[in-house]
């Protein structure tokens, strides 16, 4: 590496109020003034693990357009989206509990759970379902997320 080549995710900054250099963690916004040798680790303040339920909708562009309820899922993305939109609204309004929902719509195989996928960490699960699985605060529920499998809507439970 060569010296002004600084490991993955870090900065070079000049300091205003002292005309020094220091070294900034793009992730985590901390600043250092040693020189660092390491990459800045970008899920430093993420758990190693979390735990999850979500209620998924297939549809005929997923994956595996099939599921326990239906043979062939023949509805449409904007179709399946807009399902999961209304379970979510039913789910923030009280109206009903996501296992409740999970257990009946969920074209998962964990809707006999109510949804829950257990304890799960990094590299387990599709990017874009993990991303937004560990960007939840415990008891938070996700926004409609989108995968090759369909389309969920994600509460991280711990």
């Amino acid at each position: 590496m060569a010296d002004d080549e600084l490991p993955p995710g870090w900065e070079k900054r000049l300091s205003r109020s002292t005309g020094q250099h220091y070294y900034l963690n793009i992730y985590t916004k901390e600043s250092q003034w040693d020189r660092p040798d390491k990459p800045a680790d970008p899920n430093k303040d993420e758990p190693d693990e979390v735990q999850c339920s979500h209620l998924l909708v297939k549809h005929s562009g997923s994956r595996r357009p099939s599921s326990w309820r239906e043979e062939t899922v023949t509805r449409s993305k904007d179709e399946a989206l807009e399902l999961v939109k209304s379970y979510r609204e039913q789910i923030a309004s009280g109206k009903a509990s996501f296992a409740e929902l999970a257990s009946k719509y969920s074209d998962c195989s964990s809707a006999k759970r109510g949804g829950d996928l257990g304890p799960f960490s990094r590299g387990a699960m599709q990017k874009p379902f993990e991303q937004a699985a560990f960007a939840l605060k415990i008891g938070e529920l996700s926004l409609p997320v989108h995968t090759d499998s369909g389309v969920h809507i994600i509460k991280r439970t711990a």
